[in-house]
């Protein structure tokens, strides 16, 4: 483990090392159903926290928007993802973005795209939080742990890093739903260095201190 990035692991001296072969399956369904039952019990955490949360029923928004009480002010938007595969191959295959297989995330490029331009016209923060699952070294007796960031810090992420980052898949089964395809083919990475673990009161702390 390095220094200063916890999340550094080498995957070489692993016992229980992720399986880097792609089995050309990614079950679009099952990642959608995932993060909505998070979204669920997020929404109903923060409603604990004596805050207020709903699903957005803005198109192409962020799943949930966070208020100080119910009926009162907007705070914030949260994107929910999940991360449910390791990108194993992410040294040979974005050798500029000195990234390894234990620290890197994924997103939608259009999806984070989408987010850049929907914070330059909301007059609140909008933040993405992964769910991350199966990845042993980093959860440890975990099931699933949870990070998040500003999409603004994101975005200095983006413009420094440009396409050394971004990588397309091949599409594979379980990308197309009645006909549609809708699983993610081109995704953009970033390190669980650069986000912060998720814990309500804390952020909603953090959200407080800020406003």
């Amino acid at each position: 483990m390095k220094k200063g990035n916890p999340y550094l692991h080498d995957c070489s001296a692993c016992e229980t090392k992720c399986d880097g072969v792609s089995k050309g399956v990614y079950d679009f369904q099952s990642d959608v159903a995932f993060s909505e039952h998070f979204e669920q019990e997020l929404v109903k955490k923060i409603k604990r926290n004596d805050h207020f949360a709903k699903k957005t029923e803005k198109d192409g928004y962020p799943d949930i928007e966070v208020y100080d009480r119910e009926g009162g002010e907007l705070l914030c938007y949260i994107e929910v993802k999940a991360q449910r595969r390791t990108f194993m191959s992410v040294k040979d295959r974005l050798p500029k973005a000195g990234l390894a297989a234990s620290e890197t995330m994924a997103l939608n490029l259009s999806d984070l795209l989408r987010y850049f331009k929907i914070d330059k016209e909301v007059d609140v923060p909008v933040y993405i939080m992964w769910l991350l699952e199966d990845r042993p070294c980093v959860l440890g007796d975990k099931a699933v742990l949870s990070f998040y960031q500003d999409v603004r810090v994101l975005e200095r992420i983006y413009k420094k890093a440009g396409d050394a980052r971004r990588f397309r898949r091949m599409s594979g089964k379980g990308d197309v739903v009645d006909g549609v395809h809708k699983g993610v083919v081109v995704n953009y990475h970033f390190s669980l260095n650069e986000m912060e673990p998720f814990q309500v009161k804390d952020f909603l702390k953090k959200l407080s201190e800020e406003g």
